[in-house]
């Protein structure tokens, strides 16, 4: 009988983004792969697919539910592995695998940037610290991904049998990396852009921890010195007519493009001058990874995932999101100083390796291999 492996998140549609080069690695050493998260996306990689009521808020009535299927599943299967993720559909996994971990389960929890660190809600430390402290006791390895919550797990004296740092979720660098300038050019005609446009670029859900509204008045205090200045916003959310709007009322509506919910990402990235990130908080962002890869300059904001992957004038601007003018003369900078782009795009280059698919999976393995 094959081993069986349980991947368990708040919505299906986390693990096409981030997780199939992992279940497509157990199911080549012969395991069997199931999933339980909310929704009925068809996943390769995938034997068995639960789907399973969970709702992303932590007071939602129908977690209640949710529970009682997800800890059913887990005491129905002799699961050698429990790999969970998200908030919600990690506290919820733990709870329900507290019987199988009596019978030999091994629970590993990866928090994607926990909810609390420095700067974040008092609100966050209230509800979700103690929360992930208790659950900590309920789990054989917490995985993180960023040195900050790495040290905030070790120092805050965590209980989870073991903690490991990895490497993000892995990024493709065959289809995320550098092109020629040709190559650039013909993508903008491709997506209607000139060869002289100044894109700044950004892929974000619209929300308000994202703060594209941030970006939009950075354009308009640089477009009298950036005449060609472009901001393309990838994305969708609940902001997107508040974001329209903000960019009428500060007559740069020419000037910024909503792009909506886009595949294209790579040729977007590679064509673009300078990847702006506006966000608040961050765990590791891909966006910023990808951008890395493509060896294209970042100007990012001050949180704990972009100073994970950016250092300042070495591979890229960080700004003080609350400064408007930082971030206004960081972008200068980079238009007005050709060979800033050049550095940066070596430093990214170098120090995207260790985030790559492979380096993520050789770590990743190395631990499901210690507990199977």
């Amino acid at each position: 009988m094959s081993k069986k492996v349980l991947f368990c998140a708040t919505v299906d549609y986390h693990f096409k983004a981030f997780h199939l080069p992992y279940m497509k690695w157990f199911q080549e050493q012969g395991w069997e792969v199931h999933v339980a998260a909310n929704g009925d996306m068809e996943l390769p990689y995938v034997d068995r697919k639960y789907n399973i009521p969970i709702q992303r808020s932590p007071f939602h009535i129908k977690n209640i539910k949710a529970y009682k299927e997800l800890k059913k599943l887990i005491d129905n299967n002799n699961y050698k592995i429990i790999h969970c993720h998200t908030p919600v559909g990690g506290v919820l996994a733990r709870l329900a695998a507290r019987e199988a971990r009596k019978r030999g389960t091994k629970v590993l929890y990866t928090a994607h940037g926990f909810h609390f660190c420095k700067g974040a809600p008092l609100f966050n430390w209230i509800i979700y610290y103690p929360i992930e402290k208790a659950l900590a006791h309920y789990t054989d390895c917490l995985i993180v991904i960023n040195s900050e919550d790495y040290n905030l797990a070790i120092n805050h004296h965590f209980k989870a049998c073991r903690v490991e740092h990895v490497h993000g979720v892995g990024v493709d660098l065959e289809k995320f990396r550098p092109i020629s300038n040709d190559l650039k050019n013909e993508l903008r005609k491709k997506h209607g852009y000139t060869l002289t446009e100044f894109l700044l670029f950004y892929a974000a859900e619209l929300n308000v921890n994202k703060n594209q509204g941030l970006l939009i008045k950075a354009v308009a205090k640089l477009k009298d010195e950036i005449p060609e200045i472009k901001l393309l916003l990838a994305g969708r959310g609940p902001l997107e007519e508040k974001y329209y709007l903000l960019a009428k009322k500060y007559g740069v509506e020419d000037y910024v493009d909503f792009l909506g919910f886009r595949k294209d990402i790579n040729e977007l990235l590679s064509m673009s001058n300078v990847v702006v990130a506006s966000s608040l908080r961050e765990g590791l962002p891909v966006n910023i990874i990808e951008a890395m890869a493509c060896g294209i300059p970042v100007v990012a904001s001050d949180n704990r995932g972009h100073r994970e992957l950016i250092k300042n004038g070495v591979n890229g601007f960080i700004y003080d999101p609350s400064k408007i003018d930082e971030i206004v003369n960081c972008i200068l900078q980079i238009y007005k100083y050709s060979e800033i782009s050049d550095i940066f795009r070596d430093a990214n280059v170098s120090e995207v390796q260790k985030y790559s698919y492979h380096q993520v999976l050789n770590e990743l393995t190395r631990i499901y291999r210690s507990f199977s």
